[in-house]
């Protein structure tokens, strides 16, 4: 065999690739895909089997029919859930990243500071969230707040453990070559910290829309500007069950939309070099 002809073997290689890539990327839908429908279809049996009443537990198909004629008001109680989620999870991804590029600085500064991090973390929010909306008139930079509060400790923690997680020949070259503090953070602490700040995207993330609805509870807003939670607790008033389902699945969706939109976004940023995204298994 010639050497112009050893190339060709190549070619069904990379396909056998392809084809093993868009079988595990159709694998990731069909399996959540079949245990929900599986799951459902033992709901919607054991309901009308037991003939379990709607105010008890509502069947699947129930739920769905309120979600369809409620949807006006649930799509805009959705709204603005939605809302305070993306604000409160912005604002605790600015604020975040601030305070670990502080930490990064001086480990006496992280000694001294870290702790009270840890202290947002472990205080429950159901009880300054009262406090919060009493001080911040606004209702809904108070409930954003709130909610900012609940998602800030992983993007601290992960984001700071990134930083301190470089190579320390890395770090011998770089000082080696005199390089500034500003070039040691932008050209080797910040790559190095991506995948743990992408790690504590998807944390935060679901952790803002549970902090947005905690704190709508804590609230108890109403009016025109109401969220999912305040749905439920209405819809738990009226002993509206079927509609009060109807608003934990849009929970559920939107806390499900937002970790894959978070899974997009890393491996979109780590997908052509980081291990994590380029493992095959």
């Amino acid at each position: 065999m010639s050497s112009r002809e050893a190339p060709t073997p190549a070619l069904p290689q990379r396909g056998r690739e392809e084809v093993k890539k868009v079988r595990r990327n159709y694998d990731k839908v069909l399996y959540p895909v079949l245990v929900a429908i599986v799951l459902l279809t033992a709901w919607q049996g054991l309901v009308t089997g037991f003939k379990l009443p709607p105010y008890l537990v509502p069947s699947p198909i129930l739920m769905m029919q309120t979600l369809f004629t409620d949807w006006q008001m649930l799509g805009m109680a959705l709204l603005f859930t939605l809302k305070i989620t993306l604000l409160s999870f912005s604002m605790a991804v600015v604020v975040g990243v601030l305070i670990s590029f502080l930490f990064v600085q001086s480990r006496k500064i992280e000694t001294a500071l870290f702790p009270y991090a840890v202290l947002l973390q472990v205080t429950p929010i159901v009880a300054v969230a009262p406090l919060i909306i009493i001080w911040v008139k606004n209702p809904t930079l108070s409930l954003v707040i709130c909610a900012a509060l609940v998602a800030l400790f992983p993007i601290i923690s992960n984001t700071t453990l990134g930083l301190r997680s470089i190579d320390p020949d890395l770090q011998s070259y770089f000082a080696m070559n005199r390089a500034s503090r500003s070039q040691t953070l932008l050209r080797l602490r910040i790559p190095s910290a991506l995948p743990y700040f992408f790690g504590g995207l998807r944390i935060s993330s679901g952790l803002a829309l549970i902090g947005a609805v905690v704190a709508e509870f804590v609230a108890g807003t109403g009016g025109n500007s109401t969220g999912l939670a305040y749905q439920i607790l209405f819809a738990g008033y009226q002993l509206n069950i079927p509609r009060m389902f109807a608003a934990l699945l849009l929970i559920s969706l939107t806390g499900v939309a937002l970790f894959v939109l978070m899974a997009w976004l890393s491996k979109l940023a780590l997908g052509s070099w980081h291990a994590s995204e380029l493992s095959r298994d």
